[in-house]
This record gives C-alpha cells, sequence and structure tokens, in this order.
C-alpha cells in the first residue's frame, strides 16, 4: 500500500502553506463526504462556491479548506453537475473520488474532467474487494502509470482498510498520509494508461426485482411519511398541552398590549398560538423523516430505489431521482425544492410542481390527520394519501414536457447495500434541519405578521364571507371558505375546521366533504415558504405561473372529489 503513497515522496509539494482550497469531486454515492469529515473531524458548514448559486459544503482542517461538491451525473444537465464542474475549473487542487469497484470506469469518465489540474486519488470501498493484496498490486502499477498519488480507504473508517491475508489484522492508512498524498499532488493526465479489471457490482436483493422491486420502493418510501407523523404526533401529544400552559401567562400580557402587537404575538395567528405548532408538531416531524432519507442515502437504498421506480414513472414525466425529491417534501418543501437543483432540466420544473402539489408537508399532514380525528374519521386518511398521490401523477403527467417522459435515468450503476454510521447520518439530517430554519422560519415568521395583521383588521372574514358562495361549487357550506383561504397561505390552517367557531358546521360535513374540504385547503395553493423558495430556486415568474396552474389543477379534482364522493359515501 505504501508504494502507492510514497513513490512520489520526493520533489517539492504542489500546495503552499496554509489553508489552500482542495475540489473533492466525484460521482454519486462514492463516499465524499464521509472520506472528508473523517479527513478533517468537522462538521460541514454550507455556502455558495464562487461563481455558482447552488450551496456546496465545506470542511476545514489547519491546511486545507475541502470543498464537497455535488455527485457529477455524466450525461445530464443538472445544475449539481453543472457547479461541481465549475468548481474543478475554478481550483488548482482537486481530489478525485473513485470507487475500488469501478475504478477503470470512474477514470475513464472523471479524467477528462481534471486534466492538467493537480492532485491526488482516494480509492474509496476498499472494504469490497475480495483480494485486496492482488488488488493493491494493481493499484501500484496504475498510480505510476497515472503519475498521480494514489490512495485506497474505506471511507467510513478512513482509518482502516482490508487486510492482506484477511485476517483480523489491519493496515492503518492515518489523516497524515491522506494529507501526504495531497502534499505530494501531481497533474492530473487526461486519460487512463492502464486497466485494472477491476470490476463487480452488488448483489442483487428484492428491491432490484422487476415484480417485487417496485412495491418495496413504494412502501420504503412511504415508511419515513409514516414513521415521522406517528412519532411526532405521539411527541406533541406530551409536548403541546405543557407548553400551552408555560406559554398562557405570556399570551394574557400580551392583551394589554397595542392592538396590531397584541394581534401579532399573541392573536390566534400570532408568534405565541403558532409558533409552539412549528416546533411542537412539525420539528419532530422534520427532524424523523430527515433521519429516515439519511440512513437511505447513506445506506444506499435510495440508489436502490430509484432504479426499482424510474421505469414506472417515465410515463408521467418524472424519473426515479425525481420521485424521491418529491416525497422529501412530506419533512419540509423547502429543502426538497432545493435538492431540485440535481434533477435534469428537463424535469426540474415538474418535480418542483409535484412538491408544491402533492408533498404534505410536517405542517400539513399532522392538521390533516388532527382534522379526520375532530370528525371521528380517521380512516379518511387511506383516500385522502391515495388520492393525492393519484392527482399528483396525474398532474406532472400533464404539466410534463413530451421529451422528459423518454428521459434516461440519470444514476450510476447499483449502489452498495450497508449500514450507514451514526456520524453520517447526523450530517445529512442537520443539513436538512439547518435548511428549514435557515430559510423556512424567517419566511414563516413574515406570514404569521401578515397573518395576524389580516385578522386583527377583520380582512381574512371579509375574503372568506366574499368566497363563502364559492364553496357550493365543490358540495361545500360556505363556512370551510376561510380555511381554504388559510390552508392557502400556511397549511397548519386546516386546523381551523376543528376550531370552536367551526366545530358544528364541521360535525354536520359527510365524510365527501370533510375530504374534499381538507383536500381543497391543501393543495389549492404552495404554501408561501414554498412559493417563496421556488421563486427564489427558479424565477418569480416562473413561481407564480405555478400557483395559477396548480390552483386550476386543484379546483377540477376538488369538483370531482366533492360531487363523485357523495355518490360513493
Amino acid at each position: 500500500m505504501t508504494d502507492a503513497l510514497t513513490w512520489l515522496s520526493s520533489g517539492s509539494s504542489s500546495v503552499s502553506d496554509g489553508e489552500e482550497t482542495v475540489v473533492v469531486v466525484g460521482k454519486e454515492s462514492v463516499g465524499k463526504s464521509e472520506l472528508v469529515a473523517g479527513l478533517t473531524g468537522t462538521n460541514p458548514t454550507t455556502g455558495n462556491f464562487r461563481g455558482t448559486t447552488v450551496d456546496v459544503e465545506r470542511y476545514e482542517s489547519d491546511e486545507f479548506d475541502f470543498v464537497d461538491t455535488p455527485g457529477i451525473l455524466l450525461g445530464t444537465d443538472t445544475e449539481t453537475t453543472r457547479t461541481a464542474i465549475r468548481a474543478v475549473e475554478m481550483t488548482e487542487t482537486v481530489l478525485l473520488v473513485t470507487r475500488a469497484t469501478s475504478i477503470d470506469d470512474d477514470l475513464e469518465d472523471l479524467l477528462p474532467l481534471v486534466q492538467g489540474k493537480t492532485g491526488a486519488i482516494v480509492v474509496t470501498f476498499w472494504d469490497k474487494v475480495a483480494n485486496p493484496a492482488e488488488a493493491r498490486d494493481q493499484l501500484n502499477r496504475l498510480a505510476r502509470s497515472l503519475g498521480v498519488p494514489l490512495v485506497p480507504v474505506d471511507a467510513r473508517n478512513v482509518s482502516r482498510i482490508s487486510s492482506d491475508d484477511g485476517d483480523a489484522a489491519m493496515d492503518r492508512v492515518d489523516n497524515d498520509q491522506l494529507i501526504s498524498a495531497i502534499h505530494n499532488a501531481r497533474e492530473f493526465p487526461g486519460r487512463v494508461h492502464r486497466q485494472t479489471g477491476i470490476y463487480f457490482e452488488p448483489p442483487e436483493t428484492i428491491i432490484d426485482h422487476p415484480l417485487t422491486g417496485p412495491f418495496v420502493s413504494i412502501a420504503l418510501l412511504l415508511l419515513p411519511a409514516a414513521a415521522a407523523v406517528h412519532f411526532a404526533n405521539a411527541a406533541a401529544a406530551e409536548l403541546s398541552p405543557l407548553v400551552s400552559t408555560i406559554l398562557t401567562p405570556a399570551v394574557e400580557w400580551t392583551n394589554g398590549l397595542p392592538g396590531p402587537l397584541a394581534a401579532v404575538l399573541g392573536g390566534d395567528y400570532g408568534l405565541l398560538s403558532m409558533g409552539p405548532f412549528l416546533f411542537v408538531w412539525a420539528g419532530p416531524t422534520i427532524l424523523i423523516f430527515a433521519a429516515f432519507m439519511a440512513v437511505y442515502k447513506k445506506s444506499g437504498l435510495i440508489t436502490r430505489i430509484t432504479a426499482s421506480l424510474h421505469p414506472y414513472l417515465r410515463c408521467v414525466g418524472l424519473t426515479g431521482r425525481d420521485l424521491v425529491r418529491v416525497v422529501m417534501g412530506f419533512g419540509c418543501n423547502v429543502p426538497a425544492v432545493t435538492s431540485t437543483r440535481g434533477c435534469s432540466n428537463c424535469t426540474r420544473r415538474t418535480t418542483v410542481s409535484a412538491i408544491g402539489f402533492g408533498s404534505a408537508c410536517s405542517y400539513q399532514f399532522p392538521a390533516t390527520l388532527a382534522v379526520f380525528a375532530a370528525v371521528e374519521m380517521p380512516w379518511l386518511v387511506i383516500p385522502y394519501v391515495g388520492i393525492l398521490t393519484t392527482t399528483t401523477l396525474v398532474y406532472a403527467r400533464l404539466i410534463a414536457p413530451e421529451h422528459a417522459r423518454t428521459a434516461p435515468l440519470a444514476t450510476e450503476s447499483r449502489a452498495f447495500l450497508q449500514w450507514p454510521t451514526w456520524q453520517s447520518v447526523w450530517r445529512e439530517t442537520r443539513i436538512v434541519v439547518h435548511s428549514f430554519f435557515l430559510k423556512a422560519l424567517p419566511v414563516f415568521t413574515g406570514i404569521v405578521l401578515v397573518a395576524s395583521l389580516l385578522d386583527y383588521f377583520g380582512l381574512l372574514d371579509m375574503i372568506g364571507y366574499a368566497l363563502s358562495p364559492l364553496m357550493g361549487i365543490f358540495n361545500l357550506p360556505g363556512e370551510t371558505a376561510l380555511v381554504v383561504v388559510l390552508g392557502s397561505i400556511r397549511k397548519d390552517g386546516l386546523l381551523l375546521l376543528q376550531s370552536d367557531g367551526l366545530s358544528s358546521t364541521l360535525s354536520a360535513m359527510t365524510p365527501a366533504q370533510v375530504l374534499t374540504a381538507v383536500y381543497l385547503a391543501g393543495v389549492l395553493l404552495p404554501c408561501l415558504v414554498t412559493a417563496i423558495t421556488v421563486a427564489k430556486e427558479l424565477s418569480p415568474k416562473y413561481a407564480g405561473r405555478m400557483m395559477l396552474r396548480q390552483a386550476a389543477a386543484a379546483a377540477g379534482f376538488s369538483l370531482l372529489i366533492g360531487w363523485g364522493g357523495a355518490i360513493i359515501f
């Protein structure tokens, strides 16, 4: 092993003293983040790379500023791939990460991108190699042929690689050796001059079978949402009364403040009234959902699920990768919309629209369940989820461009399934939670401010009264108009259905009417947090067009649910 690392030890270092920027680049799911996190022993900070609008993760050590770029998907036009390539173009030192199981293919694809740059190569998944002694000899010869330092590692544990003889003894690869490879960086050639012949794919599982795979994949995608809602509701049931008791004196104190200020702080839609819902209900949902998705990603399940579902989604203009992002929206729409930077240009806008339409976020889903429980019809969640899923797919099919339905699957070879480390799961979860509080929370505060003032000046009641005649079109009582208005602004506005003022109206509604009211209020428009995020990610013009198109589709579907449900129920 040391030959491949030290044969270039003589000569001057290409890395100067001080903090040097090193761009870490590779294909998807090669273990870049885990490698650099273990190498530096730090958590990432998120920010834009110079010349781009896409966030990258940075890991800092005493000597280097490692820029962990998004995984490269060759042959695609994703914004994340363009960002990774742009980062390579603007930096001199590159840490190229390849997989031991397909090193020849990875080098053939990636060397042209880093040609002329200086750096080193890290070969991950070394623990999966069946014959490490023979493979190591191949890597030593490859390193000499390329003229670039090359280090094989297990990215989940950068201090360990497989032993030559397969016994319990382990060769050690510590941080100093990896750093030494960067210090001894050499110029990358434009192509590989020697093939190692090391190539093998992971074994197939039930997820990969054409008959069972789609059903297992769908169940796995629904599991995080079900678990998040279940545990979040259980936690909220314990915490909500306690928080309300603690905040009651503060809410009563706001009654002595000037009218508008009292409304903003302690009114029905004020910070002290709606804030606890954010932390007590939405917070646990986001945390649990993010942890589940992190486990899926770091274990390799996401890649398997993507490939399994892709053939069945092409007809609606989405890919398997896109569906994963729509499901992410059940935790929080904001990071889900942001993650569409990894979608192809031909499917990104359809994916964003599907998130805004059908991803019942951590506000909407608990509020929906609370309404169903209030009318003692918890079973309505089953037709609700079925209708929401079906109409979202139909909506995507209607708005998807024709060429999107023939898009190839933008993914790499089948991923290994392995137990993720808790550190890697925490890093992924932390990024999602950080995105929620950094991007969604400020908008939430602004919406609370606007809604409180509209309520204080009576404008919400006026809007609800003006729209109440329209509710008859959907076979709904006029009193539900205000719920639809508030649900369009904030998804937890659905809870108004179970308020004291509408409790009698709700109890008199049929199952079809309850289902229609909840669906219309939740789907008529994306919440303002989502709309603002879409405007930032794509454009204000597209966000406006998306909202108008969604309103028309939601109205049409609600008509079918309202009058069709009256026949069924």
